[in-house]
């Protein structure tokens, strides 16, 4: 029932939104949208009593109901490298990447809001799962990719069933397109930027861990950062699992590839907000995002980026001051913040 979905809200603005009506971004700010949900502590979160998949946390989700998408996506395995270090093997995805977490998400939340047809941008792995989870769900899909984009990439969304646009460009010019469609009536943009559900999915990849350490956390978690999907998704599992379960916060690190590295920049700099970089050639082309919106936003002239400090419990965490990129050896540059894993 669409009634009982969690509304947007604003972290900048305050601005309150009906998901029903609400349009992709915040009206005022331009901004991406928070969720005004906080998972209710009085439903008892048994994870082994669900399926297996990410659904197993339905408790823990902004879907309330019976869940009709879903490609058994989540619940992959978390492998012993070492005594003390583990690999998430999230390849093992429905389409190979963790963006099914999301993904799947923001179709159940398209399939009972009923759109026309959903649009999305990616430069790659979120398009293809957009386009697998559309088909699941009966939805008519159409991703916007920038010119370059691997045959390879846009043939899987094909092969979904989706049709694909190239824009003459970058990322950026390709997400511009992808936003003026979805300015059109009937459209549900499935943003993976912008729409917060995104988020709670990929906030799965962290409950997944804590069950299999047997209800806890681990003393660091470091993931790779584009946009900053799955960090952003992390940090939302770790505090919902503190205030719920006692977890002891780990250490969130960010990964960056150095040729594109804005929020490892902006940590080597001292600053609370991602400035944009240039867009320089890298191998890590999946996380090749010069100007991340959730890590930093400022999108009309005159506005503020989004801070920490404003941010009201249970929504969006901010960017933590945990960054760092890969220099030539391979490890994280930064010096990660030990003890609470948190940030203000």
């Amino acid at each position: 029932m669409t009634h009982a979905l969690p509304g947007y809200v604003c972290p900048e603005d305050g601005t309150h939104a009906d998901v029903r009506t609400a349009p992709w971004c915040c009206p005022l700010c331009g901004g991406p949208w928070d969720l005004d949900f906080t998972p209710d502590p009085a439903i008892p979160l048994e994870p082994a009593a669900g399926p297996p998949s990410l659904w197993r946390y339905a408790p823990a989700l902004p879907l309330p109901g019976a869940f009709s998408v879903s490609l058994s996506e989540g619940y992959t395995p978390l492998v012993p490298l070492s005594e003390r270090i583990h690999a998430k093997l999230d390849f093992l995805m429905p389409t190979l990447s963790f963006k099914d977490r999301g993904a799947v998400m923001l179709a159940e939340l398209a399939r009972r809001l009923a759109p026309e047809r959903v649009v999305a941008d990616s430069s790659g792995n979120a398009g293809t799962s957009v386009a697998a989870y559309c088909a699941r769900a009966g939805l008519s899909c159409e991703v916007f990719v920038p010119e370059g984009t691997s045959e390879k990439k846009t043939g899987q969304m094909r092969a979904h069933g989706a049709a694909v646009r190239v824009v003459a460009g970058g990322r950026e010019a390709t997400a511009r397109a992808a936003r003026a469609a979805a300015d059109e009536p009937g459209v549900f943009y499935a943003s993976h930027v912008f729409n917060p559900y995104f988020l709670h999915g990929t906030k799965t990849y962290v409950y997944e861990i804590w069950e299999a350490l047997g209800g806890r956390l681990p003393e660091a978690l470091v993931v790779p950062v584009g946009n900053g999907t799955l960090l952003l998704g992390a940090a939302l599992a770790v505090e919902e699992l503190a205030a719920r379960h006692g977890a002891t916060p780990p250490a969130l690190i960010a990964v960056q590839a150095e040729a594109v590295s804005p929020l490892a920049a902006a940590f080597a700099a001292g600053a609370e907000d991602a400035a944009p970089v240039p867009q320089l050639p890298t191998a890590a082309e999946g996380i090749a995002i010069p100007a991340p919106p959730l890590l930093s936003h400022s999108p009309t002239p005159g506005t503020s980026p989004v801070r920490g400090s404003s941010r009201p419990p249970g929504r969006r965490p901010s960017p933590p001051p945990v960054p760092g990129s890969p220099g030539r050896s391979g490890r994280p540059t930064g010096t990660p913040s030990r003890g609470t894993g948190r940030w203000s």
